[in-house]
Parts: structure tokens; C-alpha cells; sequence
């Protein structure tokens, strides 16, 4: 087995009739989903896409993101999943980046118009040649097509997804993940969380499947394994609490923040014991999760929560707690089977061996990636000799368990989404009342950090409001990037190099 569409095609197989996705009161069941996925699967051969090209795709927590994925895999293209909050500017980035020669959208709604931004970006850029806008619950373009389709064979050394993932040095980088490495990472769920096919897990699939943690964990995790994914396209804890109890949903995972949002929303007309009956597993990922939340949790639905740690240069999970053991709260686990991690110093050295030494994660196994998509020179700045360097500086316990320290990039993490400041600095420097500007982000409540433009005026712009920088990059910026926080300035402080010096700020 290589392309990594075969952990579809094997599950529909053997269990052809369970429930693999449902939304609301639309279920599908495995067959059915492996049909629609080599129907996608023959609308693109029929419109000349070609194993190895690059195949876009915008969708929320739709049923047709996973038609579409496995239809891409299908044809042996790569899967370009794109956030659905990106804007016609960053599409059309991605797009020409990644040299897709097709894009589906969801046609999207009054709140969502991923549609019409699909299309701006579409006209903005030449190599891409073929669009697709779905909507909902009724893709016309590929209804009529037969539902068989030869899986097309691919290397394992093969690009099966392109993951982007921001930088410091400004513009998203597309992560190759190989079939092997997706694949394995998927897999890793019967070690990790004891799944097993013939006791399938209910996996509550709210979690971004165009992310990393939500497409591997519980989208391909699922698959592997003849679970069903119960999708929530937009993350609301009372929502989450009634499809929990009603799908009876034996898993759940999600970035602190979703933790914390459900219990808070629980109340006396939530049933939390018959939530806790059904719950196996909770896992959490992202960022690192309060200690309070870790026991609350406990307290209410008898769960411990499984932390773990990953990037999308890694298919995403590198390291995680053990299963059945007592948690270590505040520790990101040991490296999962089949990975190695060390602590490094700035020059790839390791670091001494002690409870107390600081160093920079590397990890090397079978998820990671083969390299930046088009960047030779970042690739070589972050992989040698199969390690990857993550830029988050950690400690290892006596018995080999890694806990963050601080994160050696410069990255903002709202309510789970990777912010990196570059890009945004980059941005408003292009606005004509901006002179000079330092992102940073600053705690927040619920969403762990907030981001936050220091700013310092042009001269006779004095007009500029807070507000009117605000609106300004919203306009132009995915919902989780833009800036919600400004503050004028008269001045920044500098490094004698001339660097901001953003922790004074």
C-alpha cells in the first residue's frame, strides 16, 4: 500500500456499510464516500490533471473536503487544503506557490463567502486552470461520473500534501508530506490511542480539517481505523456538548481553548454524565493547556486529556502522553514510535543531557517532511541528515518526557492557529500612514494570545485611528491574523543592530 488514498478504499472494503461521515441528518457511509471520492477522482483525469500536479482545496468541516481529499489522492495529485479564512490576495498566493492546475471551493455563505474569494483569486493567477465551486450537500460537477476509478499508483517518497505554514521570514511555506509520512502518522492511533476497527471510535470532528491536527487525528486517524467523523463545520461549545451527546462521540480533540469554552458553557441543562459515559478519549494539542483546565476537565467527564506535540513539517504528531499512564501535566509526551527527538544548540550540537539543560527540539522519523515546496534554502536551514529543527526550545525530564519551554520563533498562537508576526508586519508597512511597526501578541482569556500592532505614525498622518488600522487589515488579512489590538507610538525600541526589541515592547 503507498498512495495514502488506500486507507479510504481499504476501509470501504471491509466495512462498506458503517457510517464513515456525518453532518447533521446527512450520513454517508464508507462505500458511498469511496465512490464519491473516485467520482472527484475522474472529473479531474477528464479535465487533463495529471499524477504529481497540485490540486487546491478551500472547504470547511464539510463531508465533500474529505470527497475531495481522497479524490485528489485518487488521482494521484497532491492535496493543496487551503484555510477557508484566507483572503482573495492570500489564495491567489497560495495557489501560485504551490502551481495547483485546479481548486475547488465551497461555494460558502453570507458570513463565509469562500466562493467569491475563489474566484478573485482564480482570475488572479494563470497556471491554475481549472475551478470548481461546490456547494453544499449537491456537487453537480461530478454526479454523473461512474463511481469506480483505478487508484492511481504513486512512489511513497511522493508529495501526497502540501501544508503551508507561515514563517518569520514572512511568506507561507508549503510543508511536502509524503504518502509514507501521512500515512504513518494516521496509523500511529493504534499505539497511541489503542484504536482498533472492530470497537470503532466516534470522533467529533471540529478541529479544521484543512489543519494539520484535525486532517491527520481525526480525518485520516478515522479512515485508518472505520471510525466516524460527526463534522461542526464552526466550533461552538454548546453545539459541540448537544452533537457530543446525541452522536454519543467516543473522541474529542482540540486546542485548549475549545476545552476551556466547554466547560464553561456546561450548566444544569447538560447532561455531563452521559457526555462522560460516552467519552474514551480527549486530546489536546496546539498550545499548552492551564493546569485548571487539565483537572476541571477530569472532574467533569472523568477524562484525562492526552497533550501532545507536532507541526505540520512533522504530518503533524511528533511526540505524545502514553495511553493508560498517569498524566504528566504540562509535558508534550515522549517521541511516538517511529520518531526520535533531541535537544539541540544553535549550531546542531546536542545539548548536555539533564533535567535541567534548555535546547531546541529536532525530531527525525517517519513524518517528517521531505522539504519546503520551491525553498531550497529554507529546507537546508531547518533539515540535516533526516533531522528537522523546530524552533521550540524544551526540557527532558529524567524519563524522557519534553516540556516546552518557549517558542525560539517569532509566533503568535491564537486560539490554535500559528500567527507569524513577519507577515503582518510586512503588510501594514504597506499602508502609507505606517512608518515603522512591531506584532507581538499579548494573553488573552480565551483565545491564549491576542495579536497586537505597536505602531508608529508618518508624519502628517496624525488622522490615523486605531480603528481605521484595524479595519484596514481585516480587509486584507485571514480572520485569525489581522490585528485586533493597536497602539501609536512615537518610537520602538532598537538593538544597537537596529532590531526592535519586541520583548520591552
Amino acid at each position: 500500500m503507498t498512495n495514502l488514498a488506500e486507507l479510504l478504499s481499504s476501509t470501504a472494503a471491509r466495512y462498506p456499510g458503517r457510517t464513515a461521515l456525518v453532518l447533521g441528518d446527512r450520513r454517508m457511509t464508507y462505500d458511498r464516500l469511496d465512490a464519491a471520492a473516485n467520482q472527484v477522482a475522474g472529473l479531474l483525469a477528464a479535465e487533463n490533471v495529471r499524477p504529481g500536479n497540485k490540486v487546491a482545496l478551500s472547504f470547511p468541516n464539510l463531508p465533500e473536503f474529505t470527497i475531495i481529499y481522497f479524490g485528489i489522492l485518487k488521482a494521484g495529485a497532491t492535496v493543496v487544503p487551503l484555510n477557508v479564512l484566507l483572503k482573495s490576495r492570500e489564495i491567489a498566493y497560495h495557489l501560485r506557490d504551490s502551481g495547483a492546475v485546479a481548486y475547488f471551493a465551497f461555494e460558502g455563505t453570507t458570513e463565509l463567502p469562500i466562493g467569491e474569494q475563489a474566484v478573485e483569486a482564480f482570475e488572479q493567477t494563470d497556471g491554475c486552470h481549472s475551478l470548481f465551486v461546490v456547494p453544499a450537500g449537491g456537487p453537480p460537477q461530478w454526479d454523473d461520473l461512474p463511481g469506480e476509478f483505478e487508484t492511481a499508483e504513486v512512489d511513497d517518497d511522493d508529495t501526497a500534501v502540501i501544508l503551508y505554514t507561515s514563517g518569520t521570514t514572512g511568506q507561507p511555506k508549503g510543508a511536502q508530506l509524503r504518502h509514507r509520512n501521512m500515512r504513518a502518522n494516521a496509523l500511529a492511533g493504534k499505539d497511541l490511542f489503542a484504536a482498533d476497527p472492530q470497537h470503532p471510535d466516534t470522533y467529533l470532528g471540529v478541529l479544521p480539517l484543512f489543519h494539520a491536527f484535525g486532517q491527520t487525528v481525526i480525518q485520516n486517524g478515522a479512515i485508518a481505523f472505520g471510525g466516524t467523523v460527526v463534522l461542526l463545520p464552526r466550533f461552538d461549545p454548546a453545539a459541540a456538548l448537544a452533537v457530543m451527546r446525541k452522536e454519543t462521540v467516543t473522541f474529542f480533540a482540540g486546542v485548549p481553548t475549545m476545552y476551556w469554552s466547554l466547560l464553561g458553557a456546561l450548566d444544569d441543562t447538560v447532561d455531563v454524565s452521559a457526555l462522560a459515559a460516552g467519552l474514551r478519549i480527549a486530546v489536546a494539542g496546539g498550545s499548552a493547556l492551564p493546569g485548571q483546565v487539565h483537572e476541571d476537565f477530569r472532574t467533569r467527564f472523568g477524562v484525562t486529556i492526552l497533550e501532545g506535540y507536532g507541526l505540520s513539517e512533522t504530518s503533524p504528531v511528533a511526540s505524545f502522553s502514553v495511553y493508560g499512564q498517569p498524566p504528566r501535566v504540562g509535558s508534550i509526551g515522549v517521541p511516538i514510535p517511529g520518531v526520535e527527538m533531541r535537544l539541540i544548540a544553535d549550531d546542531w550540537s546536542d545539548v548536555p543531557d539533564s533535567p535541567d539543560a534548555l535546547g531546541e527540539i529536532a525530531i527525525k522519523g517517519h513524518n517528517v517532511m521531505k522539504g519546503y515546496h520551491g525553498r531550497p534554502e529554507a529546507t537546508a536551514e531547518v533539515l540535516r541528515d533526516g533531522w528537522f529543527r523546530t524552533g521550540d526550545l524544551a526540557r527532558k525530564d529524567a524519563d524522557g518526557f519534553y516540556y516546552i519551554v518557549d517558542r525560539a520563533k517569532d509566533m503568535i498562537i491564537r486560539g490554535g492557529f500559528n500567527v507569524y508576526p513577519r507577515e503582518i508586519e510586512e503588510l501594514l508597512m504597506t499602508h502609507p500612514a505606517v512608518s515603522l511597526v512591531a506584532v507581538i501578541g499579548v494573553p488573552h482569556d480565551s483565545h491564549g494570545e491576542e495579536i497586537k500592532a505597536v505602531v508608529v505614525k508618518n508624519k502628517n498622518h496624525d488622522d490615523l485611528t486605531e480603528s481605521d488600522l484595524v479595519t484596514w487589515a481585516k480587509e486584507r488579512l485571514a480572520a485569525y491574523k489581522y490585528p485586533r489590538l493597536v497602539e501609536f507610538r512615537d518610537s520602538l525600541p532598537m538593538t544597537a543592530t537596529g532590531k526592535i526589541r519586541k520583548r520591552e515592547i
